[in-house]
């Protein structure tokens, strides 16, 4: 009987350990879940902020896409209203003469002087051409 109550009485110490062993990893793993989620929170936060960005970044390239468009939509004619100033008036020094001059490096101010353009002829003619160059 003395036999049996100390095998008993070891089992209980065995137990009573086993639960304190098993109480302290609970907490640790307790400890490391609230860490991970701190950590998951934080993440979601960050993927949240990247999202804005991201969004914010689309809307400036959707407006800088409409800009572009309108901007073509002004630029398109300007070829072929060149081709009709240049039919148009024959007698003074040849917008392809300009444009050539352009191509060597003149300014507006030069067309101006040397081809008798106005300074606004001069300056599409100059960005006309001077767009072309560069390409």
């Amino acid at each position: 009987m003395l036999i049996a109550l100390v095998v008993l009485g070891v089992a209980c110490v065995g137990l009573a350990m086993a639960c304190v062993w098993l109480s302290g990893r609970q907490r640790a793993q307790e400890a490391q879940t609230v860490l991970l989620e701190k950590q998951l929170a934080a993440f979601e936060q960050r993927l949240k902020d990247a999202g804005k960005r991201i969004e914010s970044y689309q809307q400036v390239n959707i407006r800088m896409g409409e800009e572009l468009r309108e901007l073509n939509k002004q630029v398109a004619p300007l070829p072929e209203r060149l081709v009709r100033i240049e039919q148009r008036d024959p007698t003074s020094l040849s917008f392809s003469q300009a444009a050539r001059l352009v191509g060597m490096g003149a300014s507006p101010e030069d067309l101006t002087q040397s081809c008798g353009l106005s300074q606004a002829e001069a300056e599409l003619v100059a960005r006309l051409h001077q767009g072309k160059a560069r390409d």
